[in-house]
């Protein structure tokens, strides 16, 4: 069984009406991908592409929802996570989808606009992209500021609802500032800054921290967080997941593949099918308990609600 953190999935369908969910060869991830593979719960983000207008993000970000439940639900094999007992029902052959948001642009300063996407089912929130919104600073924003007033009252709305705080994409300032005062910490998709000096990948004292409050890590497939190399490959995933084991995360990692949400791809790892590949490079070199762990448990048993 496979818990994915993070996809964009909605984002490619809101571009591409056109797209079927079910077998298209334009995603990474489809439903046929998932029941082949063993894909048991998996996070679709909404996400806005930067080209749509401030005043349309939030419409937008109620488009992809209405995309979520017309092309993802309706499939009688998917089933809607909101709940830990919507993941301890699902019967064979069904599949989780968890609904996330990326980034609060869509928001602006409107806590209203929160509250009702978190009624509609959003139960992990990042704060930022990459640059900065009215909540805090993105990894990518030079000025590199922290959490803003408005974003300790998001973050608060979180912690009422028992949501997931991600932490993936915020500037350092704003991850620290964050974590202070998140209960349900998370990094959806990031990976150890050590192995990649990449500004969206978390330093040894950041995953440290992170740990200590409980976060789980989503190790993610972005090739440009792994290595600075020419090419990536599954070797490369496993160095990330052996220095956040290193750091305690042994039983706090798990994967988020940021699937459709990238172009360039790693090796033997360009769609959901090839999870297969990382798996049987995970069963040759660790227990079966790790494996499952890394693959699925590490993040049900952080599940907040």
């Amino acid at each position: 069984m496979i818990f994915d953190a993070h996809c964009d999935v909605l984002m490619k369908l809101f571009i591409e009406p056109e797209i079927s969910f079910v077998d298209s060869d334009k995603l990474h991830i489809t439903k046929r991908q998932l029941i082949e593979t063993g894909g048991k719960v998996q996070c679709f983000a909404i996400y806005i592409p930067e080209q749509v207008h401030t005043d349309m993000r939030f419409q937008a970000a109620l488009a992809m929802i209405d995309i979520f439940h017309k092309k993802i639900l309706s499939e009688p094999e998917m089933k809607f996570i909101r709940f830990r007992k919507d993941i301890d029902t699902l019967k064979e052959g069904e599949i989780g989808a968890l609904l996330t948001l990326e980034g609060c642009d869509c928001i602006g300063d409107d806590l209203l606009k929160m509250k009702i996407l978190l009624q509609l089912g959003v139960t992990s929130v990042g704060l930022t992209w990459n640059y900065a919104n009215l909540v805090a600073d993105g990894a990518l924003e030079k000025r590199g500021a922290g959490l803003t007033r408005f974003g300790n009252g998001v973050v608060a709305l979180l912690n009422e609802q028992a949501v997931w705080c991600d932490l993936s994409h915020l500037s350092e300032s704003g991850f620290w500032d964050t974590l202070e005062i998140a209960t349900f910490p998370i990094a959806s998709h990031s990976n150890a800054y050590h192995l990649c000096p990449h500004p969206r990948n978390l330093k040894d004292s950041q995953i440290k921290a992170l740990l200590q409050k409980n976060g789980t890590i989503g190790v993610t497939f972005v090739p440009q967080f792994l290595s600075k190399g020419a090419t990536t490959s599954i070797k490369d995933i496993i160095n990330h997941i052996e220095h956040i084991c290193s750091l305690g995360g042994d039983k706090q990692i798990g994967f988020g593949s940021d699937f459709d949400g990238i172009d360039e791809m790693v090796d033997n790892l360009t769609s959901y099918r090839d999870y297969q590949n990382l798996i049987n490079e995970l069963d040759r070199l660790y227990s079966t308990d790790f494996v499952n762990g890394i693959l699925f448990e590490n993040f049900i048993r952080n599940y907040p609600r």
